[in-house]
């Protein structure tokens, strides 16, 4: 019983690593600069939601990776339960925006999805354009196109990293993309 104990504590402790680099990786001013995301509550909603996106997908590769994908999107969800409490949304409000919020991941993930899987740039495209990323004014053209060149550009860098560093904790230590 205790060893189990230990497991569970050493995979939190992991988790939240990766977490914590998915984050930390999300935050650079590029996203906000060259992407065009709006320094909003949604665009760095968008910025984390690609973010956890792109672990997803290298995750996907990998078989021995599956639960851990999804301890990280259940920890990102609930971040982003906390960090609406934290802005003062009142108590009956959260589980709604909770939905939409989720709503909006799920749909990003699945129009992303097949383009990054073809490597398909034009389809990346549309479908960033689709998306309104940052849920303000449409992404002009130069940002659309610096969103889909970094999912390409960063699923193949991923690609590179090997599962027992994934396992281990490590997600982007150090790289800046």
């Amino acid at each position: 019983m205790l060893q189990a104990f230990r497991r569970r504590r050493r995979n939190r402790e992991i988790v939240a690593r990766l977490y914590d680099g998915v984050v930390d990786h999300a935050r650079q001013p590029r996203f906000f600069v060259e992407g065009g995301l709006p320094d909003t509550v949604m665009g760095r909603f968008d910025a984390l939601a690609i973010g956890v996106f792109l672990f997803l997908h290298r995750c996907r590769a990998d078989p021995q990776l599956a639960a851990l994908s999804q301890d990280l999107v259940d920890r990102f969800m609930t971040d982003m339960d906390h960090t609406m409490r934290e802005m003062g949304i009142g108590y009956m409000a959260v589980p709604k925006r909770m939905r939409k919020l989720a709503g909006l991941f799920y749909q990003r993930v699945n129009a992303f999805r097949a383009p990054l899987e073809g490597e398909d740039a034009a389809a990346l495209r549309s479908a960033v354009r689709d998306q309104k990323l940052g849920g303000e004014a449409p992404l002009d053209d130069a940002a659309i196109a610096f969103w889909s060149t970094y999912m390409l550009d960063e699923a193949k860098r991923n690609a590179t990293l090997d599962t027992e560093t994934i396992l281990a904790g490590h997600w982007h230590s150090g790289r800046t993309g």
